[in-house]
């Protein structure tokens, strides 16, 4: 599955609902975003009474009509948030996670709920972890706060294509007038300390890293001249301490996703548990290349400087 879209305007905010005591306020975060970027909202609910995998309910399974009852309070909350928006529901039979992967594939963002409480599985869920590695389009969790002040925090690394998961994030900064954090992820081979700071080699290693990081932001932020930025580098080995504390002082968290993404493992594995009993702001995932979207180029700066 492609997750290049060629045009994002027709396509709705799909959010998953499943029952759980936090999907209403995951309605809600859906609702905004769709009015924030002038998009319908479909609202999806998979009735299970068809699936028949490893972690199907022991209790009663829910009717149709129960499905049906919960999307109609979803469309009612929905047009309450946010009067005048075009809502449209769909119940859907099978498993949650295949159901939603299709629908991403014509999807502007997808929003779920993270698991409301297991301490034996990854905080947010298996189907929530599963799109956050398949998933089409832009993935947004709901962690149990939305914040309404705070940073957009930008996590990139050098080591892959962040074009569209820049765009993503300064789009959310300049649409919600917040201040941008672009969080760098850096590396440290070398045969010295990986803490020390007098060492020739990584202080070249840091200094490599630092004008990546300029070269990154030149042409976003000549792009989106009103979104205040803040450049922070980390080290590889602290970033799951610095990912930790931006979800709880952020107001939205944005990274890159894939089938093996380092920041997807580490918000719904380790430090999903870290959080397991706290209040974090929603995380935004994008894909790879979502909207064939490619790095501004700057005829100044940090990148004319280094030619």
């Amino acid at each position: 599955m492609s997750s290049v879209v060629s045009s994002k305007q027709d396509l709705p905010v799909v959010v998953g609902i499943d029952g759980s005591r936090s999907h209403p306020q995951t309605v809600d975060l859906a609702a905004d975003h769709a009015a924030r970027h002038g998009a319908p909202l479909l609202i999806v609910h998979v009735w299970p009474g068809h699936y028949s995998g490893a972690f199907r309910t022991r209790g009663a399974l829910p009717t149709r009509d129960d499905g049906q009852h919960l999307l109609d309070l979803a469309v009612q909350r929905a047009r309450l948030r946010v009067p005048g928006l075009h809502v449209a529901v769909e119940l859907a039979d099978g498993s949650a996670a295949q159901a939603l992967v299709a629908r991403s594939e014509r999807a502007r963002m997808l929003v779920v709920g993270h698991r409301d409480s297991s301490l034996a599985r990854p905080s947010w869920g298996s189907t929530t972890a599963y799109l956050a590695h398949y998933g089409c389009c832009p993935l947004l969790v709901h962690r149990g706060a939305v914040p309404g002040r705070g940073p957009v925090v930008l996590a990139v690394s050098a080591h892959r294509d962040s074009a569209a998961t820049a765009r993503c994030a300064f789009e959310e900064a300049a649409a919600t007038s917040s201040p941008l954090v672009a969080l760098h992820v850096w590396a440290y081979s070398g045969d010295g300390p990986i803490t020390g700071t007098s060492g020739v080699a990584f202080t070249a290693a840091r200094r490599d890293a630092q004008a990546r990081l300029d070269d990154e932001m030149a042409g976003w932020t000549a792009r989106f001249p009103d979104v205040d930025v803040e450049r922070l580098l980390v080290h590889d080995v602290g970033i799951g301490y610095t990912l930790e504390r931006a979800s709880r002082r952020a107001r939205l968290l944005v990274a890159g996703m894939g089938r093996s993404g380092r920041f997807v493992e580490l918000l719904y594995g380790s430090l999903g548990g870290a959080l397991q009993h706290r209040t974090a702001c929603p995380v935004l995932l994008v894909p790879s290349g979502w909207g064939s979207i490619r790095r501004p180029r700057v005829t100044g700066g940090a990148a004319a400087r280094r030619r």
